[in-house]
């Protein structure tokens, strides 16, 4: 007979609460080198950023992107980046801004539609030319910091709606943890921060917030069951009850964000880089940030006795 595979023991029983002191110096050291690194280091600002030229292309037949990029990149201008949208013939050309005034930018656009109009004959059409400014990309990194402030915002007054105010505490400790280290490895690596890593990073938070939710959902549940259950172990079986679930979440999301770096080509592999990162710190987070610090947030228990009929689990293994 089949036996299915697993991967996770049915009912473990591993004790993170005994190693939370660990976790939480590891987490505050990394978050220390991430804030070091942006004040160092800084962020390699992308187009949408620095401010650059926009070019709309539509070709004669379909968009041959890797000719495209090579026509353009061939120029000397810089960095190069390149979008397919809505038809097959439509490409998105962006080209950081250069160095100079208003008359550097109009020549380089200049040369790029003689680069292009030579590659790709002369059906090719022009449909939008742009020119972003210094004052357009501060405004575009002051709207990014303002949404993902927000977001955490939000978040937070959800889960103080849904839970408690404790719970919100280790929440959006836990979100901000997760934008520091993922931030912060953009300025490690100096890679390209765009507005789809700010993208990305929306989405990260989110996927954080649902990880942690479930774990809640599950120390709320077991408050009410287990009345007179200590908390520390209280949050080690609600973290291993749903370790599962966690773990197949993030390995799948993990496997789906790993084909699109792969496969997905040069625009959207900073996506891909912030969502594969964004995925393990925000697991990390819900289990070992998000549930432990609910220890020192007087987390009320309900009530003084067990629930009629409730039987107690066997205490995590050492």
């Amino acid at each position: 007979m089949y036996k299915p595979i697993r991967l996770i023991p049915q009912r473990p029983s591993i004790r993170f609460i005994a190693k939370r002191w660990l976790f939480f110096g590891l987490s505050v050291a990394a978050t220390l080198v991430c804030i070091g690194s942006l004040f160092v280091l800084g962020l390699n600002f992308g187009i949408d950023f620095r401010g650059g030229i926009l070019v709309e292309v539509r070709a004669p037949g379909p968009a041959d992107l890797g000719a495209i990029r090579s026509s353009v990149g061939n120029l000397g201008l810089g960095e190069v980046a390149l979008q397919g949208f809505g038809d097959e013939r439509d490409v998105l050309v962006r080209v950081q801004r250069q160095k100079g005034g208003e008359e550097a930018q109009q020549q380089a656009v200049a040369r790029i539609k003689e680069a292009l109009t030579a590659d790709l004959g002369a059906g090719v059409e022009f449909r939008r030319v742009e020119v972003v400014g210094p004052q357009v990309s501060g405004e575009l990194i002051q709207g990014g910091i303002i949404a993902v402030v927000v977001a955490i915002g939000a978040m937070m007054i959800y889960i103080w709606l849904r839970f408690e105010f404790q719970f919100g505490i280790g929440a959006v400790l836990a979100l901000v943890h997760d934008v520091f280290l993922t931030v912060g490895l953009f300025s490690i690596l100096q890679l390209d921060f765009n507005l789809t890593v700010v993208a990305a990073l929306l989405t990260v938070l989110g996927f954080s917030m649902n990880d942690t939710v479930v774990i809640f959902d599950r120390i709320r549940e077991n408050l009410r069951k287990y009345k007179q259950m200590p908390l520390p172990d209280l949050i080690d079986l609600s973290v291993n009850e749903t370790l599962s679930r966690t773990i197949m979440t993030s390995g799948t999301t993990l496997l789906a964000m790993l084909a699109l770096y792969l496969f997905g080509g040069a625009v959207i592999q900073g996506f891909a880089i912030a969502m594969m990162w964004g995925v393990l710190v925000g697991t990390y987070s819900s289990v070992y940030i998000a549930a432990p610090v609910l220890l020192y947030t007087g987390l009320r228990r309900g009530g003084t006795g067990p629930t009629e009929g409730a039987v107690a689990p066997p205490a995590p293994a050492g």
